[in-house]
């Protein structure tokens, strides 16, 4: 086997399950959007069932539909047949998906869950199966070919029912006006919800861990602190205790670069004015992007007086996983 018949083969696979995908744009008609309408008027969950690559789909739709706002489970065919059925009420949607809309264990399900009246959709490649003709609504994923050389493994079938499934969903989160912040309560492990959820406030330095001096503070002083605090910079503060600039080590090498005669200086004298600045309720993943921008290490945090109530360093929200990857 060349290197060329290699990649002759995969993208013979790829082009037939890109055709599957493209047929889809037929499949969101006025079924589609009954069953946008079903689902959001529904006062209970959805119901996902299906044997074998079919159950695998149904698994992963219903992973999509929960994180996004829908609430939704997996159901097995043979076992809700053994007592399962029982998760199911009256409030319900149920979507079965069954590529030939013949699968046997699916259809078994049918009379029990008539009999709950619930509401029942098909996912399916035929329209003219046994599953189409008992169910409510019919979603089409089309009947291409599979992948396969045999025309046997699900390959084709199971992309376009998952496409259409991700359809649903983020038509679905349109429609309630699902929203970042949402999507983030749901998530709130991940890096991605520590970005769209993660506050200042949660993270920062306070109280006796925030470098500080007095504006009338010897160098020696300045010195003292921003070494004990380790954060490479201190903050510079009058009587009320307001912030008038920082100092950082940077500054003071630049100083002791001009001269060594720095003792009669003091921080208000080497401070950098107007230093950049965050309210705590702001976002972590905003200070980040703001550090990143001026090419800063730090950020105060400072309360309406404009007193330092915290502090953030760019190395700690690098360690939370905030960076955009």
């Amino acid at each position: 086997m060349s290197t060329d018949e290699i990649k002759k083969w995969g993208r013979e696979v790829v082009n037939i399950e890109n055709n599957a995908i493209t047929t889809l744009l037929n499949s969101i008609d006025d079924e589609f959007a009954k069953a946008v309408d079903i689902i959001i008027n529904c006062k209970g969950r959805v119901v996902l069932t299906g044997m074998g690559k079919s159950g695998l789909i149904a698994r992963k739709i219903v992973a999509t539909m929960n994180s996004t706002g829908t609430a939704a489970f997996y159901l097995h065919p043979t076992d809700a047949m053994h007592g399962d059925l029982g998760m199911v009420r009256k409030d319900d949607v149920v979507l079965l998906i069954s590529k030939s809309g013949e699968t046997e264990e699916v259809l078994y399900l049918i009379p029990m869950l008539k009999r709950l009246d619930v509401k029942l959709i098909a996912m399916s490649g035929r329209r003219d199966s046994k599953l189409v003709k008992e169910c409510d609504i019919f979603l089409n994923i089309g009947d291409s070919e599979e992948a396969c050389p045999h025309d046997l493994v699900p390959t084709s079938s199971t992309t376009a029912t998952l496409v259409l499934g991700d359809a649903l969903s983020i038509v679905l989160l349109r429609k309630r006006g699902f929203s970042a912040q949402d999507f983030a309560f749901l998530h709130p492990g991940g890096s991605l919800g520590k970005r769209l959820s993660l506050k200042i406030k949660e993270i920062m330095l306070m109280d006796e861990k925030i470098p500080v001096v007095n504006e009338n503070a010897s160098i020696k002083d300045v010195i003292l602190e921003i070494t004990s605090k380790r954060l490479g910079t201190t903050c510079v503060t009058n009587e009320n205790k307001e912030l008038l600039g920082i100092i950082t080590d940077g500054d003071l090498r630049r100083l002791l670069e001009k001269t060594l005669d720095i003792h009669n200086l003091v921080a208000k004298d080497i401070m950098t004015i107007n230093p950049k600045v965050m309210d705590k309720e702001l976002l972590a993943s905003f200070a980040l992007q703001q550090m990143e921008n001026f090419k800063i290490t730090t950020l105060i945090i400072v309360n309406d007086q404009k007193q330092p109530v915290g502090i953030v360093h760019l190395h700690d929200l690098i360690n939370l996983g905030l960076r955009q990857r």
